[in-house]
């Protein structure tokens, strides 16, 4: 509440506020928002009709809440073969895997949905999304349509979620991503048009305090539909938390939070409490599945909390990602798979000038970024982790080096707080090592990560043994 000279205002979500007194001033007046809890919830956790159910529970507090959802699991998958067929001509087999899709929508409906006139109006959006699909069998499909099909995930599960909540009576209003989400001519978020329109569309809904929105998709400069790729709900939820100012971001999946190793090859493993921004951004970057590594940044940038929590044990502490969090230690391992290794030797023996330079300038053209890399007076190796512009990357670069192509690598990544002036991390880390034949070390470059190239095929031991030399013996958990 804001006491003014004349009369008492409740003012809601809004950095500034313009009051006409009695006295016949205008007086502008800026105060801190009202508090705000960014929630994203991914496909899994919205991949049932009690899955959803559960999340209508767990976002019922008090307090302004934005909820950002992710399609249905496995839909974006089955968006992605529709465009391929659509791509290929093969418009009978992109209609049949339409069909395909549609009885879990509908099954979902049916469940969540007690009284016959809501699911009635449920079935009758969803059946108009299922038509707006088959329609794209019917004419020449473009590139520019791709988009489109695949934005269909996110908006289906938003207006089923939102309709559900309607039902169950919880006051809550759905915010149009693709009137505020935008990218700009790099492929970035248009962060300037996002805090400006979403501030719009927030003004539209001052007393509500649920607010349901669509992850991932976007528009881009041109208005055309498009996204922020695999992974961009986490992404658009922390761009979101960002341009609103809210006090604390929550990425909500069906795992307890970060963990100080894989646990798909590693027994026994267990989720950090705390990480620092740079950590967790080196974790995600380097192969924790739980976050996208770009959703790190926008919360760093405002320094907002991120919280990683799990639909499936509420009350489980998860992992808190803030600014400076824990101490010096070795936190957690993380694996990227699926690494090409490069070796560029120049032609001229010694004293190569400019040749780094034309090898980066390379991987510029292409738009291809660089994981690793080890460099002495004649020779560069390094990592990438797309291929799709290999061949021509390879061609120029032996226009004036010798080049040799390695695939089927894994970059191991050892992330904690690690001080050039402590000793013995370093030495931990290789005795546990010992057994592996390492291809390339990254020791250095980040006082938050060490990174060691191996074989994939060595993938699984190398996790084994770093767990067992690190946090088993005199570990610090």
């Amino acid at each position: 509440m804001i006491n003014c000279c004349c009369k008492n205002y409740f003012i809601y979500f809004c950095p500034k506020v313009l009051i006409s007194c009695t006295d016949g001033t205008d007086r502008s007046i800026r105060f801190n928002p009202e508090q705000m809890k960014v929630l994203k919830f991914g496909g899994t956790s919205v991949g049932s009709a009690e899955r959803m159910k559960r999340v209508a529970e767990l976002i019922n507090f008090p307090g302004k809440r934005l909820v950002v959802l992710s399609a249905m699991s496995g839909t974006t998958d089955q968006l992605v073969k529709i465009n391929q067929a659509l791509g290929r001509k093969e418009n009978k087999e992109a209609v049949k895997l339409i069909r395909e899709l549609e009885p879990r929508y509908f099954n979902t409906i049916e469940s969540l949905f007690k009284n016959k006139e809501q699911a009635a109006k449920a079935s009758e959006i969803i059946r108009g999304h299922f038509d707006f699909l088959l329609s794209f069998t019917q004419d020449v499909f473009t590139i520019e349509e791709e988009k489109t099909v695949l934005a269909e995930g996110e908006l289906m599960t938003t207006e089923i979620f939102q309709l559900y909540l309607e039902a169950i009576k919880m006051p809550s209003a759905l915010l149009p991503a693709l009137n505020f989400m935008r990218i700009n001519e790099n492929s970035e978020p248009d962060m300037p048009y996002i805090e400006k329109h979403l501030k719009k569309e927030l003004s539209k809904h001052l007393h509500t305090e649920l607010l349901i929105t669509q992850g991932y998709i976007c528009r881009n400069p041109f208005g055309q539909v498009d996204n922020l790729k695999r992974g961009g709900s986490d992404y658009t939820a922390s761009l979101l938390g960002a341009a609103a100012g809210a006090d604390e971001i929550q990425i909500w999946t069906d795992i307890d939070g970060m963990h100080n190793n894989d646990p798909r090859y590693v027994p026994g493993t267990y989720p950090i409490a705390e990480l620092s921004f740079d950590e967790a951004e080196e974790l995600a970057y380097f192969g924790a599945k739980i976050l996208h590594p770009a959703c790190i940044l926008p919360a760093q940038k405002k320094n907002i909390p991120v919280r990683l929590l799990n639909t499936l044990q509420p009350d489980a502490m998860g992992t808190v990602i803030t600014q400076k969090a824990g101490g010096e230690a070795i936190k957690a391992i993380a694996a990227k798979d699926d690494i090409t290794v490069i070796k560029i030797k120049s032609e001229r023996m010694l004293m190569a000038y400019g040749f780094l330079r034309n090898v980066f300038e390379v991987f510029e053209r292409y738009k291809t970024p660089i994981d690793m890399i080890a460099t002495s007076e004649v020779a560069v190796s390094l990592t990438i982790d797309n291929n799709t512009h290999l061949d021509p990357i390879v061609k120029e670069l032996k226009s004036y080096a010798t080049v040799d192509v390695e695939t089927n690598q894994v970059i191991i990544c050892i992330v904690g707080d690690f001080l050039a002036e402590k000793h013995g991390y370093a030495m931990k880390i290789f005795d546990s090592l010992a057994q592996i034949p390492i291809r390339m070390i990254s020791y250095g470059g980040s006082k938050n990560n060490i990174s060691l190239l191996i074989g994939a095929e060595y993938k699984k031991a190398a996790l084994l043994a770093l767990n067992k030399g690190i946090f088993q013996l005199g570990g610090q958990k």
